[in-house]
């Protein structure tokens, strides 16, 4: 049956006052929706039927998703309309389906779950890099990855795409609906897997289903977050303390696992005289108010933490899946604890490995540790970080010259005037190595960025989900100009949305690690120069406040002046591109390849290259001569 109406649109200050719109409709619902779509009015009455995508907007908020971040279009408008009629919830639309899977990474390792969508075809393309970030960083993220109509699965559809195929590598949970009573399902598994499995939970919902009307279902369709205790057995904790009790030169390494275990890590190292040293992820929660912390280790560590890790005879590590097993020692006993037993012995040759989150184990473990009397390994180890961090300070203490502005000096100005609950995302490469050595831990701060994906672009698209989901904190993105030139158009999201993120870019005109890892492989850098714009006159043309900055003697006054500024601003700041990060252990090899890799600076005529790589890093030869 068709309904035909008449809607009196009156007073409409675009056509000068009232008349008739005639409408013909399928239905009383369809009347609800037309008027909507004219007015931007809610549609919905209690007696009218749900449809699918107004069922998972519902599930989403009822799950605590503030916000998707999405590029709509074609298979996702229905969900979108959805959202727009719920009210409670935000579509952000970003320039990219990329920076939005990020955000929604960002947002979930703050908060606990966020969601992002894409459309089918290209969209789910773009979704793919950061999800695979979020899940490796253990981010619970929903991705929507809604599709072309069911009854166009197989035939080679315009922007058709296999979302179990694509999304498999990418994700913990993946599945598709077809059937309206599928989705309420699906969602819910979804859900459940990504917050207690610590990952991504893909689902793909085709466009005709959105729109059909939503079924009940026999099954639960809310969210349980069950939290348990998990220790290790009382025979476990008791082998582990008789070893900790037989050893003396003892060395504690946390992870990220160790993060919400501060208080036990210290109490536990104050017992045993022992050495704390973590990963660049666990440092903003293991660094901070801790008498015995050495720093990290890793590529983009120091010498101190590997020293200590090195001469200890036994090493304890906590909630850690460290990657980097050349900086794991050989020579002495390893215990590892950790939630997922499979990953125990992996990284390192480990002796006891025990089952049980950080926590919980060293609760359990405290009553049955003595205090240790003797403290000459701890204090020798003391001694080497802070000579350690007295050379850290020469690099602060010489600001560089025009256009070749040091960044270690940049990176200690900007923890200094930072919030002491700032909020820091961190691009890979060259800003990973400044922020992980020049910011330091309050307690309160937190440090986000792609930590074991590893991808360029990360820390501007990280700072949206950041300002949006901890709204009235500071938000300081660390970014390289190689980086934040490649989501680019981002930028205009956080003006768009009014989020007062701080964006520094460390500009070097290069791919610096990459030039680095090329030099001490022995070979010259070539095509790691980049040719920049001025990243300030971008940001005005994108209504953000843009400043540039080429002398040392006036970057703290540019910072304080971005940091006061109310809304977003970006400071672009051209920094010395010879600026090397040295390792916390430095192979011969390396050294070699250097070497190699200058001589054929000079052989090629580039001997310009070669004194400017000298100059900027006399501290760093002095130290291996």
């Amino acid at each position: 049956m068709r309904f035909v109406c008449s809607v009196l649109v009156y007073g409409a200050p675009l056509y000068g006052g009232a008349f008739f719109v005639p409408i013909s409709l399928n239905s009383e619902i369809e009347i609800f929706k037309t008027l909507s779509v004219l007015f931007g009015l809610p549609y919905k009455t209690s007696n009218m039927a749900k449809s699918v995508a107004d069922q998972l907007v519902e599930m989403l908020v009822n799950a605590g998703i503030k916000r998707i971040y999405a590029v709509t279009g074609d298979s996702l408008n229905n969900v979108n309309d959805a959202v727009r009629r719920e009210g409670s919830i935000q579509w952000i639309h970003v320039r990219h389906e990329e920076a939005g899977a990020y955000a929604a990474g960002a947002e979930a390792q703050l908060v606990g779950l966020a969601c992002c969508a894409g459309s089918s075809g290209p969209g789910h393309v773009h979704l793919i890099n950061g999800l695979y970030d979020a899940n490796r960083s253990g981010a619970p993220v929903i991705a929507i990855a809604s599709t072309v109509a069911s009854f166009e699965f197989g035939s080679e559809y315009f922007q058709e795409t296999n979302t179990i195929k694509l999304f498999d590598d990418c994700s913990l949970y993946n599945q598709i609906a077809t059937t309206p009573k599928q989705l309420p399902r699906m969602l819910q598994a979804a859900i459940q897997t990504a917050i207690h499995r610590k990952g991504v939970s893909v689902v793909g919902l085709p466009g005709d289903l959105s729109s059909m009307d939503a079924e009940e279902i026999d099954t639960a369709i809310q969210v349980f977050n069950a939290v348990a205790e998990i220790k290790p057995s009382a025979q476990d904790l008791k082998q582990l303390a008789d070893l900790i009790g037989r050893h003396n030169k003892i060395t504690i390494f946390c992870g990220i696992g160790a993060g919400d275990a501060h208080d036990e890590v210290v109490e536990l190292s104050l017992l045993l005289n022992a050495p704390v040293a973590y990963s660049f992820r666990a440092k903003m929660d293991i660094q901070y108010d801790n008498p015995n912390e050495i720093g990290m280790t890793g590529l983009l560590g120091l010498p101190a933490a590997y020293h200590s890790m090195h001469e200890s005879d036994l090493l304890i590590l906590l909630g850690t899946d460290f990657p980097y097993t050349p900086f794991m020692p050989g020579d002495c006993k390893i215990v590892q604890v950790d939630t997922k037993p499979e990953r125990i012995g992996r990284r390192a040759k480990v002796d006891v490995g025990l089952c049980g989150s950080v926590k919980d184990t060293l609760k359990a473990l405290l009553p049955l540790i003595s205090k240790k009397k003797d403290d000459s390994f701890l204090t020798a180890q003391r001694k080497v970080y802070d000579e350690v961090k007295q050379r850290m300070q020469t690099y602060v203490d010489d600001a560089g010259e025009k256009e070749n502005i040091h960044p270690e000096f940049v990176a200690s100005i900007i923890d200094g005037l930072a919030a002491a609950d700032a909020i820091f995302t961190v691009d890979t490469g060259m800003s990973c190595v400044w922020g992980s050595r020049y910011i330091n831990a309050t307690g309160k701060r937190k440090m986000l960025g792609s930590f074991n994906h590893g991808s360029m672009a990360n820390a501007m698209p990280q700072a949206i989900g950041a300002a949006l989901a901890c709204p009235g904190r500071q938000v300081i993105a660390l970014c390289g100009d190689g980086g934040l030139s490649m989501l680019l158009g981002d930028l205009a999201t956080i003006t768009q949305y009014k989020l007062p993120v701080k964006v520094m870019v460390f500009n070097n005109r290069s791919l610096g690690m990459v030039k680095l890892e090329m030099e001490v492989a022995g070979l010259p850098d070539w095509q790691t120069d980049m040719y920049d714009p001025d990243f300030a006159m971008i940001a005005q043309a994108m209504g953000m406040k843009g400043i540039t900055v080429r002398h040392p003697e006036v970057v703290k006054q540019a910072l304080k002046e971005a940091f006061m500024f109310k809304g977003p601003a970006l400071v672009n700041i051209v920094t010395d591109p010879n600026a090397l990060a040295m390792p916390p252990k430095v192979e011969f090899e390396q050294v070699k390849g250097m070497a190699l890799s200058m001589t054929k600076l000079i052989l090629n005529g580039r001997m310009d290259e070669v004194l400017d790589t000298v100059k900027a890093n006399y501290k760093h030869l002095k130290e291996l001569l």
